[in-house]
């Protein structure tokens, strides 16, 4: 059995905790005291929410954004030959032994940031207790850490499960629920998805009530619309369409939705935040995003098929001279060339799961104005007016589900939605994947678990087929 060790460096951009395991989630941590003595402060505490940031990059920036959109049908990779980035997830031969690649890095680097905020949230009451007069600060800490735990939670799910819908009661195998730093001894075990997500909706209403009452508005720190923005997300997998509809409005009517040049620049100009709910800080980072899309992988054909309109504002962050090219990640400002700023929720999704939440509960005419503002924005009113024309009630959703695929492409949504909507994976004839089409269900629609995690620990249970 190979030893892994798990470093999280304590600096001022990243909480330090030193620990060494003979699993990914089986943390003997070195030198407690010195952690309690770390977060013995505001200081620490403070340097621990930028840790947890600084963890949350770490997977966002890299392979977990990367793979629904790689294992998806709207990608086309540029290099096939072995050792490729994502290959094996695009050709759906991900290796439960694979340690240096989306398999472990995803599994490994989500736990990691899990670890950030959990000591955060065991730490926070002692120092809140010791500063009264920080209790502000320490409280707002402790609303984002709640809020990163569930995101922590959520994204493990998605990548290493099988989506909520995809038992009737959601009884299926999901993934361990770590609320503190397991032990040496601590063998953990996969809990329901049922279970995790009650977990999930659990942090973020405490982070919600704790959010609630701060005034933060800054899009690279967690606030409450980015709360309501993460309750949307995780309604709609769950199939919660009034709470999914309730919750995506929240940042609607906060937030207008970007219009033209602002929605370009959004992506394409430094410091421009545009409809931006919350993104990360990619500052004095390499934007492994940026490296990627600029090199390894372009929009398929199949993306480029459902435009059928030459004017979409979207079309400009898809190709460059009529080369096919994602420029999601190209910030032509930045004064440091490698950095991306990933936007985690924008407004934009929002109004994408309003339209699906209120379609599914027969609210026909509310799904029509929120996808016909994504329409009018991407051409115009009367292009919109015309494609809502061509759709009745019965199949807005079809629409809706167009519309979703071209505004969210390169953000890290594509299969995860393939599986949520329960339909086959068709890739474009002329793909150069190995795989073409995958029908659903399938045991080859989430990541193995990491070898190294199941020879460690006997109670973890591996996924079917993929870690056979």
């Amino acid at each position: 059995m190979k030893n892994i060790t798990i470093h999280l460096i304590i600096s001022i951009a990243a909480v330090c905790i030193f620990a060494s395991c003979n699993n990914f989630l089986s943390v003997e941590v070195k030198g407690r005291t010195t952690i309690s003595n770390f977060f013995s402060d505001v200081n620490g505490l403070t340097a621990a929410r930028y840790g947890c940031y600084n963890k949350m990059y770490d997977y966002l920036d890299n392979e977990f954004t990367k793979y629904p959109d790689v294992a998806g049908n709207m990608t086309q990779m540029l290099y096939t030959s072995s050792g490729s980035d994502m290959l094996s997830q695009y050709n759906f031969t991900s290796d439960p032994t694979e340690e240096t690649g989306a398999v472990g890095y995803i599994w490994r680097k989500i736990l990691v940031a899990l670890a950030n905020a959990n000591n955060l949230i065991q730490y926070e009451p002692s120092v809140e207790k010791a500063y009264p007069a920080s209790a502000s600060i320490c409280k707002e800490a402790l609303g984002e850490a709640y809020a990163i735990r569930a995101m922590c939670h959520f994204d493990l799910c998605r990548a290493y499960a099988q989506p909520y819908n995809y038992t009737s009661d959601a009884s299926h195998l999901g993934v361990p629920i770590l609320l503190r730093t397991p032990g040496s001894d601590d063998n953990v075990s996969r809990k329901t998805v049922k279970a995790v997500y009650s977990q999930i909706i659990a942090d973020l209403d405490a982070a919600e009530k704790i959010l609630e009452d701060c005034s933060a508005t800054d899009i690279y720190t967690i606030n409450i619309n980015a709360v309501y923005a993460m309750r949307a997300r995780v309604c709609l997998y769950m199939e919660n369409w009034s709470d999914a509809l309730k919750y995506a409005k929240m940042p609607i009517s906060a937030i207008p939705l970007a219009q033209g040049k602002d929605y370009l620049e959004m992506y394409l100009v430094e410091g421009n935040a545009g409809e931006a709910i919350f993104r990360l800080n990619g500052e004095n980072q390499s934007g492994h995003l940026k490296t990627f899309y600029e090199t390894s992988a372009v929009p398929a054909d199949t993306l480029y098929d459902l435009f059928d309109n030459s004017n979409d504002l979207r079309l400009q962050l898809l190709k460059l001279d009529e080369t096919k090219m994602c420029r999601k990640y190209e910030p032509t400002t930045f004064t440091e060339s490698k950095r991306d700023d990933p936007i985690i929720f924008r407004v934009s999704e929002m109004y994408l799961i309003a339209a699906e939440a209120a379609w599914n509960l027969k609210e026909y005419t509310a799904a029509r104005g929120f996808i016909g503002a994504i329409l009018s924005r991407a051409v115009d009113e009367t292009y919109s007016n015309e494609e809502l024309a061509k759709y009745d009630d019965a199949d807005l959703m079809g629409l809706i589900e167009r519309e979703r695929t071209k505004e969210l492409c390169f953000e890290g949504h594509n299969f995860f939605d393939i599986t949520r909507w329960k339909h086959d994976l068709i890739r474009q004839s002329s793909t150069n994947a190995t795989i073409k089409r995958i029908n659903y269900p399938s045991d080859l629609f989430v990541l193995p678990i990491p070898q190294t995690e199941l020879n460690a620990n006997n109670n973890m249970q591996g996924n079917p087929t993929v870690n056979n």
